[in-house]
């Protein structure tokens, strides 16, 4: 097991495969990152019972009504609930909520984000239809900073997907998903590690 691992906080509100894809690769003795807790917005959420059934800490939020904000309040108590589970990196593995305040700054360029277009092509929502809609020939997924913009921070990883005449919306992003869950645990990593720089807007790997 890789001594003084970087504590790593999910924060997740469906299914959680990318979630699931993360503490799969934690399980490695090698890997320098350990998940110290789930926080959610939905008591629903697969990656709930994925985390129950891995032993995992999770705690329940209450974003608020409103789609895609949190409400006032709820961002101050994430920080709370990270700060004593010792974190010092967060991934949002499908939070589908903005982040504006508090966590940014607490966590600034600690916090990263896997959205399924090739930024900073098809921002937000169904990025996948965005992309077929619009006729593109490859599509894929991004692992960035959070900022407070939408879908705007530094990029760390990128993988790119072909588009097939025949894909549909869940054909494409059956694929797209599986490089999330290769370049997530990937990108963690590396920001882990600290051996990376920023130049303006380019994340670049010291190894390279």
């Amino acid at each position: 097991m890789a001594a003084n691992r970087c504590k790593l906080a999910v924060l997740a509100s469906g299914r959680g495969s990318n979630f699931q894809a993360i503490v799969r690769a934690c399980a490695k003795d090698d890997f320098p990152v350990e998940v110290a807790c789930l926080v959610t917005d939905n008591t629903s959420a697969g990656a709930v019972k994925f985390a129950e059934e891995n032993d995992i800490p999770w705690k329940y939020v209450d974003a608020g009504k409103k789609r895609g904000r949190l409400q006032p309040g709820a961002e101050e108590e994430i920080v709370d609930v990270l700060e004593n589970a010792g974190v010092e990196l967060v991934f949002l593995a499908g939070f589908m909520r903005i982040l504006r305040g508090p966590l940014l700054d607490r966590y600034k360029s600690r916090i990263l984000n896997v959205h399924p277009s090739l930024l900073p092509s098809f921002k937000g929502l169904e990025a996948q239809k965005q992309a077929l809609d619009y006729g593109v020939k490859v599509a894929g997924c991004t692992v960035h900073f959070v900022d407070a913009s939408v879908d705007g921070g530094p990029i760390i990883m990128q993988a790119v997907v072909p588009v097939e005449d025949d894909d549909d919306f869940d054909k494409l992003a059956a694929r797209i998903l599986a490089e999330e869950h290769r370049i997530g645990p990937e990108a963690i990593a590396l920001v882990a590690s600290g051996e990376y720089k920023i130049e303006g807007r380019r994340v670049i790997s010291k190894t390279t």
